[in-house]
């Protein structure tokens, strides 16, 4: 079950996007067919699966920078570098405890992306990647375990909801799912015990959805003006 907080950003996001696109309608456009782009994505991220990864790391940045070079049929291949944060949700554990867990990934990506009209466009990846992971808390600092480190390797899927607003420029709703290669266990936080959460949970995948928008500045030449 997600969250409801991050329910609520879904929402607000989805409201952001409405207004993004009366705008984009509302200024001329053209239908572009890029030989290459450049992309920004900030998202937020809600944790699922794992059940304690789930409960007590609340998600708030998953961001990527990359570029990517386009072949005809619509394919394209990027490569570029990500950052999430999550943060220890302290109402979510029985002892007190503050702290973060953060993530840089270099990864290579590979797509599909199609202009329907001169305004709106699809695009859907996969991004395959190396994750390096520091996990902060206070707990772990006292002990000298601070932070603690892991890497692993990591993958995303996501869909691209596009609209341009120039032949250079566009806006887009991103949705996607990924997961990393490492399991979860409270006590990489510092926590002395199991909690309430059963072992066996712990060597399930963390894995997670995100939900944010994004900015692509297009190389290439326009094909069509309105």
């Amino acid at each position: 079950m997600i969250d409801s907080r991050y329910l609520l950003r879904v929402k607000t996001c989805s409201y952001i996007l409405l207004i993004a696109a009366f705008l984009a309608f509302n200024v001329k456009a053209q239908k572009i067919e890029p030989k290459g782009t450049f992309q920004v994505e900030l998202t937020l991220p809600g944790a699922t699966v794992n059940q304690p990864y789930r409960d007590i790391m609340q998600g708030l940045v998953n961001s990527s920078v990359f570029y990517q070079y386009s072949f005809p049929f619509h394919l394209n291949v990027g490569a570029g570098v990500r950052y999430t944060l999550f943060t220890v949700d302290e109402f979510a554990v029985p002892s007190p405890v503050y702290g973060n867990m953060q993530t840089g990934t270099a990864f290579l990506k590979l797509g599909w992306d199609k202009f329907h009209n001169d305004r709106f466009a699809t695009d859907f990846g996969i991004k395959v990647g190396y994750t390096e992971g520091f996990i902060f808390t206070d707990i772990n600092k006292t002990e000298g375990f601070n932070p603690r480190r892991f890497n692993c390797p990591s993958v995303e899927g996501a869909l691209g909801l596009i609209l341009t607003a120039d032949e250079r420029n566009a806006y887009r709703l991103v949705l996607g799912y990924g997961g990393y290669g490492y399991g979860f266990d409270p006590k990489v936080l510092g926590l002395k015990s199991d909690e309430v959460y059963n072992p066996s949970d712990y060597s399930k995948l963390s894995q997670y959805f995100f939900v944010g928008f994004g900015y692509t500045f297009y190389f290439g030449q326009k094909s069509s003006t309105d």
